[in-house]
């Protein structure tokens, strides 16, 4: 994510749900059943995520009415218990008005509590391993979450339309989920809106088709990918497709609303493959099937690495596409916080180090500016300056989007590079995100990688530039 103003800090979400054991189902009398837990375990957001089961797939119908600025729609959750389940949580949150709810095409009762805690009782107990579908009719005005230090996500009204914006948790405002970087799953997109709207999302566009004056588009994401990177976009949008140089599919829009001249948004899609293929050839092969990017007019003041396809906020600019840099940024998190993703939100500078990095390693490419000067630059800050408060491996969860874990992240990475050495640093940049493609990773997991790949003890560097405050020598 690249935010305006960096300093933001996190929300606390309060929940209640009991533990208690529930009977086994009838013929499974040695079977001890019990509540999944409401949350997955994260220190930073404890209520984020829910336990018992592991989603694969995530079927998300949706229909779009801008006479009311409401949806429509049904979320399929296909998943697999891994535990003995007599009920369990989805993470669901806002007005949105549940009309029907099934396990397995059978009624399930359920209940709303605390701030996006949906529990579900199906009619009998889940044994550990087995495969099981929930089905869940709603619909209403989604949410938009306004924060004083986090910012707006969310479900985001734009002046024709809106966009789904989710880091850290605004998924929820819009589908039931799993809402934790920890539970991957594939997801299928069906958008509906009134002819004359583009409707877009994530992954590759499958299909269009019109019918009684609305018109409908389906989309696959074939990689796991976290709830917080899922976007959509609704409204009247420029749509450009073609491939980079090395052949990966590239669709790129921008609203209307941002009145961008058509050479700028051809500019924007040729530098959106430019940036992708070089840093293909830096970080190894792309690790989804096609990249992209949108350019929206939605007043959050954030771009934002939504997997495969960032959403760039310029509303602010009208007119203008992301720099060479913002694009490096964000589709430089396509290895680096979107295939490989956090374990837990402490983890989070080694997505915005590696991102605010790949910035630095596209203006040497593109720009002649050593990656040096670009260290040297933010290294002179002050050592009293507030960049140095804090840690840049555990920033606290009101500092998760702080500059701490941007540039102190970067220079972090630096460090590293001349630690170990070019050649050993450059084999990590491709062997990291290959060993943990589509999957999560943390801090202690890079230094113990990094460590074994080029055979230097690091401890000392994680120690000064992960682990403690203040500035550190060099």
């Amino acid at each position: 994510m690249s935010r305006t103003p960096r300093a933001l800090a996190a929300v606390s979400l309060g929940v209640a749900a009991s533990l208690a054991v529930t009977a086994a189902p009838a013929g499974a009398a040695a079977a001890r059943f019990t509540p999944g837990a409401p949350g997955a375990g994260d220190p930073y957001f404890p209520d984020m995520g829910n336990g018992g089961y592991d989603v694969a797939h995530y079927d998300i119908g949706l229909k779009y009415d801008p006479a009311t600025k409401g949806i429509q729609a049904v979320t399929k959750i296909k998943a697999k218990a891994t535990q003995n389940l007599s009920r369990f949580d989805l993470d669901f949150l806002g007005p949105l008005k549940i009309s029907s709810l099934t396990v397995d095409g059978r009624k399930a009762s359920y209940k709303r509590t605390g701030a996006q805690e949906l529990v579900i009782t199906p009619p009998k107990g889940l044994r550990k391993h087995r495969h099981f579908t929930v089905t869940v009719a709603y619909s209403g005005v989604p949410q938009t979450i306004d924060d004083a230090t986090l910012g707006t996500s969310g479900w985001v009204p734009t002046p024709d339309g809106a966009v789904m914006l989710n880091q850290p948790f605004g998924a929820a405002t819009v589908f039931p989920v799993n809402d934790h970087p920890t539970d991957k799953a594939t997801y299928t997109f069906t958008l509906s809106a009134p002819k004359g709207l583009t409707t877009l999302a994530n992954g590759d566009l499958r299909g269009t088709w019109a019918k009684g004056g609305w018109t409908t588009t389906r989309w696959d994401v074939r990689n796991p990918m976290a709830s917080e990177l899922s976007m959509l976009a609704i409204g009247r949008y420029d749509v450009l497709k073609g491939r980079t140089g090395s052949g990966i599919p590239n669709l790129t829009a921008t609203d209307q609303a941002m009145a961008i001249k058509p050479a700028d948004a051809k500019k924007f899609h040729d530098q959106t493959a430019q940036v992708t293929d070089f840093q293909a050839s830096v970080y190894g092969r792309y690790p989804f099937t096609s990249t992209g990017g949108i350019v929206v007019k939605a007043g959050v003041g954030y771009a934002l690495e939504t997997q495969g396809r960032p959403v760039y906020d310029l509303g602010r600019r009208p007119g203008s596409i992301p720099s060479g840099t913002l694009l490096a940024h964000e589709l430089g998190h396509q290895w680096f916080g979107d295939s490989v993703s956090p374990a837990k939100w402490a983890d989070i500078w080694l997505n915005e180090g590696f991102a605010t990095y790949a910035e630095w390693m596209w203006s040497e490419h593109a720009d002649g500016v050593p990656v040096q000067k670009s260290f040297d630059g933010v290294y002179a800050t002050p050592a009293d300056d507030g960049l140095w408060k804090g840690r840049v491996a555990d920033p606290g969860r009101d500092h998760i989007f702080d500059g701490l874990v941007y540039d102190r992240g970067a220079m972090a990475v630096h460090v590293l590079r001349t630690t170990i050495g070019d050649g050993d640093f450059f084999r990590l940049l491709k062997a990291w995100p290959a060993a943990h493609r589509d999957g999560n990773a943390s801090t202690a997991d890079f230094v113990r990688f990094a460590a074994r790949l080029s055979g230097e003890n690091l401890d000392g560097w994680a120690k000064a530039w992960l682990y403690s405050e203040g500035k550190p020598a060099l």
